[in-house]
C-alpha cells in the first residue's frame, strides 16, 4: 500500500536525543480542510460551523483528541527519524512525500 502525505511540522527530539518527529497529513484531508461549504445561515460563518450538529460534532471531536497519546492531533502521522536519514532526504514543511507499507512475507509456520 502507497499512500501520499505532505509534511506538516518537524520538530526535535523531546528528549534531546538525536532524532527528528516528523509529522504527516494526507493529502486527502488537506484538500477537504480547505473546501469551505457555504453556510444555509449566512456568510461569514461565526466560530466555523454553520449549525448545531456540526458545533457538536466538531467539540465531540476536539475533545476526543485531548485524550488521545501526548496531546497528538487526530489525522496526523507521525514518524522518528535519526538525524541522518533526516539530512540525507532534505526534507522541508510542505513537502509532499510518499510511505510505503508492505507485510513481510513468512515461510514457514
Amino acid at each position: 500500500m502507497k499512500k501520499e502525505y505532505v509534511v506538516r511540522s518537524i520538530d526535535a527530539a523531546p528528549d534531546g536525543a538525536p532524532y527528528v518527529i516528523v509529522s504527516l497529513s494526507s493529502v486527502k484531508d488537506l484538500k477537504e480542510g480547505t473546501q469551505n461549504p457555504q453556510s444555509p445561515f449566512g456568510s461569514p460563518k461565526v466560530m466555523g460551523f454553520s449549525n448545531m450538529n456540526d458545533m457538536m460534532k466538531d467539540l465531540n471531536k476536539m475533545l476526543s483528541g485531548m485524550g488521545g497519546g501526548m496531546g497528538m492531533q487526530s489525522g496526523i502521522t507521525q514518524l522518528k527519524l535519526e538525524m541522518h536519514e533526516y539530512k540525507e532526504m532534505g526534507l522541508s514543511v510542505g513537502d509532499k512525500v510518499f510511505l510505503e507499507l508492505s507485510k513481510a512475507e513468512s515461510l514457514g509456520v
